[in-house]
């Protein structure tokens, strides 16, 4: 397990001038764009050297693991997303732990995830998955389907509604990895065009990121460029 003498924030200033870079080539504001560390089979020690250098939003993946490093980092200000597939029959701790969810792709688990939302907590933020290609291994709300969904999860009373996800097929070149990620924002474009008011796209990891700023990505999910290879792997 790597400790905190042998990590450092350097795969974090790499990436926010990744992202620096990327912005200036879209001619956006770089404050757009909100990086998300995924800190998933990373040591609480790491995430706590990070946090002193400003990353405040991480992601996690596994409930279990996720739930043990909230409590032990309960004494630092950060906000955890889960990142996931999510199942019903852990729902409630997500909606009791976490303040975002990115994997939402049907209405029952919105649903589950509204009614066990705690009262005194403010409502849960969430984003849709969106599949954008038939890959039997992940997750996400087919584009013929997202409208309907949308609408119902909107209609919820312990949800907020934000934005789209997506986990795009792994491509070479920066023009084929813009395309699903056009695709994802001109979807978003299409919702708030019948009166919703989202204004998140979740999109963009170590390998991509550049292609997902340069078409609109608001928060890029980063692992590997921020933390290095995983303990005990050769990738992450």
């Amino acid at each position: 397990m790597l400790t905190a003498p042998q990590f450092s924030s350097d795969g974090l200033i790499g990436v926010r001038s990744r992202i620096e870079s990327a912005a200036g080539r879209a001619g956006r504001d770089p404050g757009s764009v909100r990086l998300l560390a995924v800190s998933k089979q990373q040591p609480e020690a790491a995430i706590r050297v990070l946090a002193a250098a400003g990353q405040q939003e991480f992601g996690e993946n596994y409930l279990q693991e996720a739930v043990a490093k909230i409590d032990a980092l309960r004494d630092l200000p950060l906000a955890w997303h889960f990142i996931g597939q999510l199942q019903a029959n852990k729902t409630r701790q997500v909606a009791e732990r976490f303040q975002c969810v990115h994997t939402v792709d049907r209405a029952r688990i919105a649903e589950r995830l509204s009614a066990q939302r705690p009262h005194y907590a403010p409502p849960l933020e969430v984003l849709i998955q969106v599949k954008l290609a038939d890959e039997a291994t992940k997750g996400g709300v087919s584009p013929g389907d997202l409208p309907a969904l949308a609408s119902a999860v909107a209609g919820l009373p312990r949800l907020n509604l934000r934005g789209l996800m997506c986990i795009p097929p792994d491509s070479r070149t920066e023009d084929e990895q813009r395309r699903p990620f056009r695709q994802l924002r001109e979807l978003l474009a299409t919702l708030n065009a019948a009166g919703h008011g989202l204004d998140t796209l979740s999109m963009g990891m170590s390998n991509d990121l550049e292609a997902a700023v340069l078409e609109g990505a608001t928060l890029v999910r980063v692992g590997t460029a921020v933390f290095g290879p995983r303990p005990g792997s050769a990738a992450g």
